[in-house]
């Protein structure tokens, strides 16, 4: 079983209306750019939580 990738490095690959879609450089996955900062909350969120 591989590590998930936690996307470190994207970039913009297409605009449309009111959406953006980033391809992650490390392993190659598209998705929503608001997917993407909905993950980065995510996580501070889990790290927060297990600082406690």
């Amino acid at each position: 079983m591989t590590p998930q990738c936690k996307h470190p490095i994207v970039k913009v690959v297409a605009r449309e209306d009111d959406a953006e879609f980033v391809e992650c450089q490390s392993c190659g996955e598209v998705f929503d750019s608001a997917e993407y900062s909905d993950m980065a909350i995510e996580e501070e969120a889990a790290a927060e939580s297990t600082e406690d």
